[in-house]
């Protein structure tokens, strides 16, 4: 099969990110604040039970990497979902599927300036906290709009620190728990895993309700996809790319997670500050809570440079289609489309105001509804995907070598996984339950939006 990237006629982007940038960028989508924050506050609500739902999580989103994988082979495309919704779903589920991303987002920016602001506290506790997630903000914005090799060169040396923090911590973890090491007057060891109210302190139910909290966790996993329309051999490269993000999440999620719950009892952890700082700052070797803080600051800044990168390919998409305002789909002379970079950097700068005005809920808040918009994404991949193996079994098109494994039916277990998150949500007490009862206020707002496109359409056509 042809190596060049089949790319929508007027897209105008250039191929600047190397094999080495779209590794690095799989990467930095697998490791997220998600892991380096909202762990602490969910093992201190689940203890360690949590590390089951990042596995159960952890296979859903192995399978979503494997849709995403087989539909990129098929056609590479910045729009990514977007453009895969649109040809094997209907017109309708791009705009629904578009503009679900968005608010995830919209919403991760949120929670990651929140994240910035608790992380740079620590050091600066006398500096409003939102002023320095503004001047993060500030440059973050600044590097997507000149250029997209610059994205990819900063988010290269972004997930180059993450990945060796892990790894050390990982290594070292490892040594600690072997040798019974004393962390701050308690023993590292499996018996941290039981000792402490059992496996499921909480009960079953609580350690359901993580789910929501560990698919944030995984978000932007999808973004390697969306990196494909600018990408030197993207059939290549990509394939690559995906397969090391499901082995990555296996080590670097699920075995990170369960060396934190025999590092330290369970209730030593609390979602005020990242789970690894708290371990390194115990340990109470010099400066070493600090470097580690350091490195999850690195965390949260990716995410956002991510964001800002991948929903501004994605409202270009919308714009292209007119299902978003024109202003969001225009570029620059770097090829970088600058309207729906500015467009997201307006909801990351709300973040900075919420995190001004309830500091104590605003991560909380931001991730329950931005996992809705990692739901409808991750199912619009799968279900993309199931439709493109109808159509190739219809004879309509050649289905890639490159496929997902077990399908339809891993595909139906993805989506009946993903429904049971969503449903659960509606049965916690926190600020899941607050993005649950958002839904049909979201429904009525999409369906307004597609009726309007829609009638502009058939106003511009005549029909």
């Amino acid at each position: 099969m042809e190596s060049t990237v089949v790319a929508k006629e007027g897209d105008n982007y250039t191929k600047a990110l190397g094999n080495r940038q779209v590794q690095m960028i799989a990467i930095g989508g697998a490791i997220g604040v998600g892991l380096f924050l909202g762990a602490g506050g969910r093992l201190h609500e689940a203890g360690p039970s949590l590390v089951l739902s990042y596995a159960l999580c952890g296979i859903a989103a192995y399978f979503v990497m494997r849709a995403l994988g087989e539909l990129v082979m098929h056609r590479p495309s910045s729009g990514s979902f977007v453009t895969y919704a649109r040809e094997f779903i209907g017109p309708w589920a791009g705009f629904v599927s578009g503009w679900m991303y968005w608010l995830n987002w919209a919403m991760t920016g949120i929670a990651e300036i929140t994240a910035v602001a608790i992380y740079v506290h620590k050091w600066l506790p006398d500096v409003p906290q939102w002023i320095t997630a503004l001047i993060a903000l500030g440059v973050l914005i600044t590097v997507n709009l000149l250029s997209v090799k610059l994205f990819g060169e900063l988010e290269f040396w972004f997930s180059v620190v993450k990945v060796l923090a892990i790894v050390v911590f990982l290594v070292t973890a490892l040594g600690l728990v072997f040798t019974g090491a004393n962390i701050g007057g308690t023993t590292a060891g499996v018996h941290n895993l039981t000792n402490h109210g059992g496996f499921f302190p909480a009960g079953v139910g609580i350690a359901l309700m993580t789910l929501q909290a560990v698919v944030f966790a995984y978000s932007a996993i999808e973004v390697v996809g969306i990196a494909a329309g600018e990408t030197k051999d993207a059939r290549k490269v990509l394939p690559k790319a995906i397969n090391g993000v499901v082995w990555r999440i296996g080590v670097f999620y699920v075995g990170s997670v369960l060396l934190l719950a025999m590092l330290l009892p369970w209730p030593f952890y609390n979602g005020g500050e990242s789970p690894f700082v708290t371990v390194f700052s115990r340990l109470g070797i010099g400066g070493i809570g600090d470097v580690m803080n350091a490195v999850v600051l690195t965390a949260a800044l990716s995410s956002c440079n991510s964001g800002l990168y991948s929903t501004g390919r994605i409202l270009r998409a919308l714009a292209d289609e007119g299902e978003a305002p024109k202003f969001v789909g225009k570029m620059n002379s770097r090829h970088v489309p600058y309207g729906g970079i500015l467009f997201t950097s307006v909801a990351y700068v709300l973040g900075v105001v919420l995190n001004y005005i309830v500091p104590s809920k605003a991560f909380d808040i931001a991730t329950a509804i931005a996992s809705l918009g990692v739901v409808a994404t991750w199912a619009t991949l799968v279900f993309s995907q199931m439709r493109m193996r109808q159509a190739s079994l219809r004879g309509e098109l050649e289905r890639p070598s490159y496929r997902m494994p077990g399908a339809p039916y891993t595909g139906w277990a993805t989506l009946g996984f993903l429904v049971l998150v969503v449903v659960l949500m509606g049965f916690s007490d926190g600020a899941e339950k607050i993005a649950f009862y958002s839904i049909p206020a979201i429904v009525v707002v999409l369906a307004v939006g597609w009726r309007l496109v829609s009638r502009k359409r058939q106003a511009r056509t005549g029909a």
